[in-house]
């Protein structure tokens, strides 16, 4: 398996924009770090995507003349960091599409920072989803109803802090905000979720929730790939980085 790690500062292109982070590139796709904040496709706030930056970081670093293609199989919310896999050619959007759309194919794990452990320092989650398009909020129930989705996750507790906990997550779904609402029915609020319950934002604006890994098959190289993404610089998340190298 070939895992992929951030290259270092002095790697970086001149092109490469600070706030986005290169994780993995060949020919056919492109990996980032998506920071806290931005947005991975255009929305009413007129904000610069995260799509349209690293077109134009392909444009000038490959010299490209024309428009650049780049295809987006899978999203990450704006609040949440982490990995983001694109794809750069055509031929290779539906044959990412359909590993991230079909169930087993990607293996997504995802870091949180929360308030308490929860009850269970480790279990799996299943709920049924119902999305408030006016509120952009998700709701879970236990049983199923009209117009319901199937979520399901697993977590584990592997580090606290002071006031804070680490939870890993994988995910077996991709639901809209499922792991912060899934979370929240068992009163387990992620730092700085103001939309699903915890009492006080982060600075920067964000969520605490940090999409760690993705593994997945090359769509074309048929190769095994491991995308790893180092969480924000921040305090909090620098000391659970310091206590897991221990």
């Amino acid at each position: 398996m070939h895992e992929i790690w951030l290259i270092t500062n002095d790697q970086l292109s001149d092109y490469l924009m600070t706030t986005d982070q290169i994780l993995y590139e060949d020919n056919h796709i492109i990996a980032i770090n998506k920071a806290n904040g931005e947005i991975v496709q255009g929305d009413k706030t007129g904000d610069t995507p995260v799509t349209e930056k690293i077109k134009d970081f392909l444009k000038e670093k490959y010299n490209k003349p024309g428009n650049v293609f780049l295809g987006l199989p899978h999203r990450l919310d704006r609040p949440t960091s982490g990995a983001l896999v694109l794809a750069k050619t055509s031929k290779v959007l539906p044959r990412l599409n359909k590993l991230f759309q079909e169930k087993g194919l990607v293996k997504k794990i995802y870091w949180a920072v929360v308030d308490k452990v929860p009850p269970r320092p480790e279990d799996t989650l299943e709920h049924y989803l119902i999305k408030n398009e006016e509120q952009n909020r998700s709701y879970a129930y236990i049983e199923k109803r009209e117009g319901a989705k199937y979520a399901s996750l697993h977590y584990k507790h592997i580090a606290s802090i002071n006031n804070y906990h680490l939870l890993e997550i994988e995910l077996h779904t991709g639901r809209h905000h499922q792991i912060r609402v899934q979370l929240r029915q068992l009163k387990v609020y992620i730092k700085g979720d103001l939309k699903y319950g915890f009492p006080r934002s982060n600075k920067d604006g964000g969520i605490s929730l940090h999409a760690r890994s993705l593994e997945f098959v090359h769509p074309v190289k048929k190769e095994a790939v491991k995308i790893v993404a180092p969480p924000p610089e921040d305090v909090v998340w620098d000391a659970f980085m310091d206590q897991l190298k221990e």
